[in-house]
């Protein structure tokens, strides 16, 4: 008898939430004729209330495809008529005029509209809704948002929606709600959340209130503080990353086998068209599967730029060792002769490499920080080819040979190593790299025929900054400079940061020509 006397209550208690007032006659005419102010409080009176037939009358008040007649209102879709109140298909008189909406009155309905959809089943629209209220929130549309508050299961969403809830108690005109709203909103990070704040600041007249409202701000500019810099840290690291990317590579072409490429960046672009292909070709022979274009594209990128690598280095590379400067220049005309290369073959304008559904959208840490899924992909990635690179040189039998080669290349050869094999595969193994950073890069841009001239320079400057040849100094150098670059834009401008960096590189290189972590052994002597 007492469970069923829960469940009868329960059930009283449901009834009694999702009770709706039916749209009537008189409010549908209220709504859609008269002044902008008698419709407005029509409206807000009708969305407290409202009904699957109200939000439907509402969207097509919305869409322009009301029209009037005398006292009669009809929804007019697809040439036929419909009445807004029982839904039937009516006769629309050739008399009927047009319902027009003001600015005002779009914005209204957009609003109410927006408060409607915080009850849908969807937590995605429910959200989209929560972000559209957020500075259009009054206290006329409170019923709807307590009655959405207290239904709420999501607890993220609904500390969301309190925050609206508060922002609407804030035009309240109500002292003590106005207080409420005032220590609610302290706990928003939000950039919004301020400038209603500094709204409210000017306007409010109760000392008291006026003393909550400004202790909030400074709260949530605390937040917002704190967020700029977690934002400028992860920016930094993501910068970092991608130059890591960029530098490993050369830290073997250059660092080991002392070979000043400036053809490192084009080889990059060939692993960013690589990508480009890979997705072009699951497009057209597997959609389905589309999502997954990435990790097909991964090994294509490192392939295509490695044999790019290998035929520069068997072709010309190999005739230049021991001449810097001639390997330079020569390297620098291969880069052009890349460039025009491309541009023949896929035209010179930039073509669009996109992200897979799950690279897509982000995590919200805080209200003004959020870390969009590519870029924390970028820099899994990125962690993942430096642990290879480490792995190969350090622990395998290629590695071991590397190393033999670029501390003592006569005794190498000596113990049987055909260091012109070697020499190879090693620039083989630095020019692939580049092809994977090339296909992380088309994952945050653009990719286009001049993608390597914006990051040859900078990549040069992380390899000698960390030390020639050091992969630890090589990881230092780059997230350091990333981070570096992204806070002092934050001070004083793109431009000025990337001056202020470079003099940085300068004085420290005067100071510590060697890097940070300087050669050991019998290659630093040489």
């Amino acid at each position: 008898m007492f469970t069923r006397l829960i469940r009868l209550t329960a059930f009283a208690l449901l009834c009694m939430a999702s009770q709706a007032q039916a749209l009537t006659a008189d409010e549908a005419k209220a709504i859609a004729v008269g002044e902008s102010d008698a419709r407005v409080e029509a409206l807000n009176k009708a969305v407290a209330t409202a009904d699957d037939k109200t939000a439907a009358f509402l969207q097509a008040l919305s869409d322009d495809a009301v029209k009037v007649a005398g006292d009669k209102v009809f929804v007019v879709k697809d040439g036929k008529g419909t009445d807004p109140v029982s839904g039937v298909e009516v006769v629309v008189p050739a008399t009927a005029e047009d319902v027009v909406n003001n600015n005002r009155m779009r914005g209204e309905l957009d609003s109410a509209l927006a408060a409607l959809k915080l009850f849908s089943k969807d937590e995605k629209t429910r959200i989209a809704a929560i972000k559209q209220l957020q500075s259009d929130a009054d206290e006329s549309k409170l019923p709807l948002l307590e009655k959405a508050f207290a239904a709420e299961q999501n607890l993220q969403i609904k500390e969301q929606l309190g925050l609206v809830r508060a922002a609407a108690l804030l035009g309240s005109t109500d002292k003590a709600r106005r207080l409420q709203a005032a220590t609610l909103l302290a706990g928003s990070a939000q950039a919004n959340t301020k400038t209603l704040l500094l709204e409210r600041i000017k306007v409010e007249s109760e000392p008291d209130v006026k003393a909550a409202l400004q202790k909030s701000l400074r709260q949530v500019d605390g937040a917002l503080a704190w967020g700029d810099r977690l934002g400028a840290i992860f920016s930094g690291i993501s910068l970092g990353s991608i130059l890591l990317l960029v530098a490993l590579g050369l830290a073997i072409t250059y660092g080991l086998m002392g070979v000043i490429n400036m053809a490192h960046g084009e080889l990059m672009m060939i692993g960013a068209y690589a990508t480009y292909v890979v997705q072009v070709l699951f497009q057209k022979y597997l959609p389905a599967a589309f999502d997954w274009y990435l990790l097909a594209a991964v090994p294509v990128a490192f392939l295509a730029s490695a044999l790019m690598g290998a035929a520069l280095e068997r072709g010309v590379i190999r005739f230049l060792y021991g001449r810097p400067l001639e390997t330079l220049l020569a390297t620098w005309g291969i880069s052009l002769m890349l460039m025009q290369l491309v541009r023949t073959l896929f035209g010179a304008q930039n073509v669009g490499v996109e992200n897979p559904s799950w690279m897509s959208g982000g995590v919200q840490v805080l209200g003004n920080l959020s870390l969009p899924y590519n870029r924390l992909v970028i820099v899994g990635f990125a962690v993942f080819v430096l642990l290879a690179v480490a792995w190969l040189i350090g622990r395998t039998r290629l590695g071991l040979f590397v190393r033999g080669v670029t501390q003592n290349r006569p005794i190498a050869s000596c113990m049987g190593v055909n260091t012109a094999r070697i020499d190879t595969y090693a620039f083989a193994l630095g020019s692939g790299i580049a092809g994977l950073a090339g296909c992380a890069l088309s994952q945050v841009g653009n990719v286009g025929p001049d993608l390597g001239q914006g990051y040859i320079v900078d990549s040069f400057m992380v390899v000698v900054l960390g030390g020639v040849g050091q992969l630890a100094g090589t990881v230092y150098a780059a997230m350091g400079l990333g981070v570096l670059n992204k806070f002092l834009e934050g001070w004083a401008g793109a431009v000025l940061a990337k001056i202020a960096v470079l003099v940085f590189i300068i004085i420290f290189i005067q100071k510590r020509p060697q890097g940070i972590f300087a050669m050991k052994g019998r290659s630093a002597e040489a």
